[in-house]
């Protein structure tokens, strides 16, 4: 007999290390496409395309930079036909999982199936009735593929909002069981579950109290968060609860700008929390008085050039003699700045010193050759 789709998941995961600084939250593994989300899996990182789906080239071209950035699962609107028909050649040119986001039309949802989706992600009680439903559960267990659920506080049932007399944690927690639920009475356990508000305390509060009932695996972030610098703070405080009691099996950053931005903001907040390894970790003082070069112009334009690169570097752009040497010297790559010129260090040794006009050349340079001779550090998985 065939081994069912959760028992080849377990068997992948006895070979994935368990190491963390927080406690995960035990969920079962679940798989879209070839990442593996939940069961102590490395935190997965998800962004959504902002592209018309149906307008292939340019979607291919959104994710392929996406893809650089570090993406690891990709999402799509399928509003129409064309949309989910589309699918099948966007999926022939990338190379990370595409989940396809449907609402209210269930013919969207197997016609993405069968174009090639490695996912999907609706809200059941849109489809209208339960055989409707039925056949799209039917083909996702066929294809193995998984189901998201999400529920956003903006979107609740009118029932619920009634019963609670307003949008409530307990409220989003009742509406995604009852979804959930749905799926469980027709034979479907290949689930993963998102709650988000815009809302940072009622979001956490939901999903402790979702962790209470079910081990699904959670899509986690804070929705709608806002504008690059709003949104990615906002981001950072919700997800940082959210990461700390290990509440969150896969995230997405829910910006108002490029979707790169998202996963680049994703990746800082895992590597600050100590959860990822992947890319530069950039440090840079805030400057003063004692500076005597335009440290502010150095550091933005350095980090604009090294913004793409994944191998676990630690750089460091110091403006002054009190702390830049120490600080530059610690780090793989650093720059301790005196007057209108700088010292580059490598791994604590000075390897040169530049007038400040040569300063963003030469410490790019110094970064990428050593990048290029350190390879992003494979996630660390945590239980």
């Amino acid at each position: 007999m065939e081994e069912s789709f959760s028992i080849l998941i377990s068997k992948e995961m006895e070979d994935i290390k368990i190491e963390t600084p927080f406690a995960r939250r035990k969920s079962k593994a679940i798989r879209v496409g070839k990442v593996i989300i939940g069961g102590g899996a490395p935190i997965v990182v998800q962004s959504m395309t902002k592209t018309r789906t149906s307008d292939i080239t340019a979607t291919v071209r959104q994710i392929k930079r996406l893809e650089k950035a570090g993406c690891q699962v990709i999402r799509v609107a399928v509003p129409e036909r064309e949309d989910a028909l589309a699918i099948r050649e966007i999926k022939k040119r990338i190379d990370i999982p595409l989940i396809a986001d449907v609402h209210f039309n269930w013919r969207l949802a197997l016609a993405s199936i069968e174009n090639g989706a490695d996912g999907l992600r609706i809200n059941p009680g849109t489809f209208g009735s339960k055989v409707r439903l039925k056949e799209v559960v039917s083909l996702a267990r066929e294809r193995n593929i998984p189901i998201r659920v999400g529920v956003n506080s903006g979107s609740l049932e009118k029932d619920l909002l009634k019963k609670y007399g307003q949008v409530s944690a307990e409220a989003m927690v009742e509406s995604a069981l009852r979804q959930v639920r749905v799926l469980e009475d027709l034979g479907f356990f290949e689930i993963k579950i998102s709650i988000k508000a815009s809302d940072i305390q009622r979001t956490l509060q939901a999903y402790r109290l979702l962790a209470e009932k079910v081990d699904y695996p959670f899509h986690a972030g804070v929705t709608e968060a806002g504008p690059l610098l709003r949104g990615s703070i906002k981001s950072a405080l919700g997800l940082a609860l959210l990461l700390q009691e290990g509440l969150a099996d896969t995230i997405r950053i829910s910006l108002t700008a490029p979707p790169e931005q998202e996963v680049e903001v994703a990746y800082q907040i895992l590597r600050d929390l100590g959860l990822s390894q992947q890319g530069i970790n950039f440090i840079s003082c805030p400057s003063c008085g004692r500076s005597e070069v335009s440290l502010r112009k150095i550091a933005t334009a350095v980090e604009k050039r090294i913004s793409r690169i994944k191998a676990n570097l630690t750089v460091a752009v110091m403006g002054c003699p009190v702390n830049g040497p120490g600080e530059a010297s610690e780090a793989d790559i650093g720059l301790a700045c005196g007057r209108r010129m700088g010292v580059i260090f490598k791994k604590g040794k000075v390897v040169k010193k530049v007038p400040e006009s040569e300063i963003v050349e030469a410490l790019v340079e110094e970064i990428f050759r050593l990048g290029e001779n350190r390879p992003a550090k494979e996630e660390k998985s945590s239980g």
